[in-house]
């Protein structure tokens, strides 16, 4: 295995992981180099936005959900498919979330999970290809809410993912970004509910439905520039 790049929180990840795995029961083997795979894929260079600092923001905010009233069927599942969620990054693929998944079940099972959920953590990375969880889906509807609350930070913070999504996306030309990039701000923006826990709902949806129509609108505003 390649040496691990050091980046920022790697230490308090890697703790996060241990104490996560050990609490789903984990006897098969040491999942410390597990750990050190997944930041080193998490740290890789062409990350601007998809990179440890989203991997921490998702598990915090897991743990803020939780905090604020559990609501998930599985705790340990959700913030096991954080980890997995993005381990695969290209965007220039279409098979991240699947590659993810297929890893997570690859890596879980070494670690002798139960098969059951291995199966969920797979599911749950295979959902965040579309971020919308069936009704009552609560390991789902946690995990999607962690992975979306970056649209509801503060306008500089949006600001800041916002300009970190282009840079991932710097091969695609301007105006084929602006196109693509509304077209997923109208997704979006569309659908009935952004957030789908109590706690989500309350504390994110509508500041990020404000920061999600000012970026469409900036970006319509180029447009006709």
């Amino acid at each position: 295995m390649a040496e691990v790049t050091t980046h920022p929180a790697h230490d308090d990840l890697r703790t996060r992981w241990l104490a996560t795995v050990r609490r789903a029961h984990a006897v098969a083997a040491d999942p410390g180099p597990y750990a050190d795979e997944l930041l080193e894929r998490w740290a890789e260079p062409h990350r601007r936005y998809h990179t440890t600092a989203h991997l921490l923001a998702v598990l915090d905010r897991i743990d803020e959900i939780e905090s604020a009233a559990p609501h998930a069927a599985d705790p340990q599942a959700v913030r096991l498919a954080a980890w997995f969620h993005d381990a695969y990054y290209r965007p220039d693929r279409d098979t991240n979330e699947e590659r993810s998944a297929r890893l997570a079940e690859m890596a879980l099972t070494q670690l002798d999970l139960p098969d059951g959920l291995v199966a969920e953590v797979a599911r749950l990375v295979r959902l965040t290809i579309t971020h919308d969880p069936a009704e009552g889906d609560r390991d789902g509807e946690v995990l999607c809410d962690a992975d979306l609350a970056v649209l509801a930070g503060t306008p500089g913070e949006y600001a800041a993912y916002a300009a970190a999504v282009r840079e991932e996306y710097a091969f695609v030309p301007d105006d084929l970004f602006r196109t693509g990039r509304s077209g997923v701000l109208r997704q979006l923006l569309a659908l009935p509910r952004l957030f789908r826990t109590p706690h989500g709902a309350a504390a994110w949806e509508a500041r990020a439905r404000h920061n999600l129509q000012t970026e469409l609108d900036l970006l319509a505003s180029a447009t006709d520039d």
